[in-house]
């Protein structure tokens, strides 16, 4: 009997339709989720404004033509580009990840579902500037927060339990995916014409990890999710011309994305799409370090003062040892030369050597001026790190969800300092209470990096009261925010 090859086409993979159904027909009504939302809004705009203080940030932005302004185009926060949608969204998500400091989401597979921001601005701005030129009603902020919260849920529902690090595929692959699906629904994409543009991310190129780790760590790291958020926009826009999709892209064989990327290995999934990932979203306060340090980071701050108070330094340790997770020791544990602040900023032993030395951690304390320091490298040295099985089943329960870590040191007279363990972060749902103050006094020290007095008190009074910004329209907020 001779063989073929059937050429009927499936139904869209379940995958697929649970997305788009997700984002057409889901209602949000947990009030934390709106909250958390409204602060992950204002926290991820001051990780962006503290980013234009870098030139090998700000040398990437600007439209790809010098000199382009485009009219009802999407207006660059800080600055002062008016872009198309797609590059707007390459900027804003550009300046948003580029220090490291936006929120988090740790599981089999990490990232930081705040990145999908830049698609979700650009979008909803330029789409708000042209209504208003065509004389229409221009989206408000509250649904800037919608697709914030539902992009949140996509990146991290299937984060939970499928690892694209295992092979080899850097984590803003879910950032296309959920920039696609809320680009798509606020740009009134059907249902189908969502599927397609979802099926269009998975047949797409997908970005290797290879950035992200020795010996090739480097600074595409900070512009990826940019450049993922921006090719979620431009999917979405192909689709909505009505070009088609791909419905089995997952589940063909040999040729579908299971097959060719997952080893054959299907998704799994540990709950439905709702409000889970906002509500429980882990935000970077304190330090802008890799959020599997952040704990280390504080534990390290603590070990500081002690020392002070002993009268010792840095100088006076013989051996550091850290207790942490499966997942840190994977990603940030890190010998040898460290090339560029890409580097640094994931190596646990830098993130701990530099507060042990000088009290304190940040973004500047990256760059090359610092680490030539030769005290961090003879620190650097005297750390070990020893995975603790228990942080690593505590890091995976959906319950804990701890990014725990435990300092101990060992001076050079055989004096054994205790040892400091520190199992949430301060951005942990756990210390919500402790850590929303100084999310907030953080905005505000961002907005003092770019804005006059003036501008920053009218961007606070519009900004900081919840109601007053859900009732904003988009333009008029970006608009606040332009220098």
């Amino acid at each position: 009997m001779p063989l073929y090859i059937s050429n009927e086409r499936p139904q869209p993979d379940q995958v697929l339709a649970d997305i788009a159904d997700y984002v057409l027909r889901y209602e949000i009504k947990s009030d934390l989720a709106w909250e958390t939302a409204h602060y992950c809004l204002l926290d991820t705009v001051g990780c962006g404004l503290e980013a234009l203080s870098y030139p090998a940030c700000t040398k990437l932005l600007g439209p790809i033509v010098r000199g382009t302004v485009v009219p009802n185009g999407a207006k660059v926060f800080g600055t002062q580009f008016q872009l198309d949608p797609v590059q707007a969204a390459f900027n804003i998500g550009t300046i948003i990840r580029w220090l490291d400091f936006n929120d988090t989401w740790l599981a089999a597979e990490w990232g930081h579902p705040s990145d999908n921001l830049g698609g979700i601005l650009a979008t909803a701005d330029w789409l708000s500037r042209t209504r208003i030129s065509e004389g229409k009603k221009p989206l408000k902020m509250k649904q800037v927060l919608e697709a914030m919260i539902m992009a949140h849920e996509i990146q991290g529902v299937i984060a939970l339990e499928n690892s694209f690090n295992r092979v080899g595929l850097d984590h803003v692959i879910l950032v296309k995916l959920a920039s696609t699906a809320v680009v798509g629904k606020i740009i009134n994409l059907s249902r189908e014409e969502l599927i397609n543009a979802l099926s269009l991310v998975f047949v797409d190129g997908q970005a290797l990890r290879t950035y992200r780790h020795a010996p090739n760590t480097g600074s595409r790291k900070s512009w990826a999710a940019g450049d993922a958020t921006s090719r979620a926009v431009r999917l979405a826009l192909i689709a909505h011309t009505g070009e088609m999709g791909y419905s089995s892209v997952l589940t063909a064989k040999t040729w579908g994305f299971y097959d060719v990327y997952f080893k054959g290995k299907e998704f799994d999934f540990q709950r439905d799409y709702g409000s889970y990932v906002m509500e429980n979203v882990l935000f970077k306060i304190s330090f802008p370090a890799e959020f599997h340090s952040q704990t280390a980071v504080e534990a390290a701050m603590i070990l500081y003062k002690k020392l002070q108070s002993l009268g010792r330094t840095s100088e006076d340790i013989k051996k550091i040892s850290i207790r942490t997770h499966e997942a840190a020791i994977r990603i940030i544990d890190k010998k040898g030369r460290l090339n560029n602040p890409a580097d640094r900023d994931h190596s646990i032993q830098y993130m701990v050597a530099v507060p042990l030395i000088f009290g304190k951690l940040t973004a500047s304390d990256y760059e090359d001026s610092v680490a030539a320091d030769p005290r961090i490298d003879i620190l650097r040295e005297k750390i070990v790190c020893v995975e603790d099985p228990k942080y690593t089943r505590d890091y995976h329960d959906p319950e804990k969800r701890s990014i725990a870590n435990a300092l101990s040191i060992e001076l050079n007279d055989g004096t054994l300092l205790e040892e400091v363990e520190v199992e949430y972060p301060m951005g942990h749902k756990r210390r919500r209470e402790e850590g929303i103050p100084e999310l907030i006094e953080k905005y505000k020290t961002n907005l003092a990096r770019r804005f006059p007095e003036k501008q920053q008190k009218i961007i606070l009074k519009k900004s900081l009261d919840y109601d007053t910004l859900v009732d904003l329209e988009v333009q008029e907020f970006v608009d606040l925010l332009v220098i």
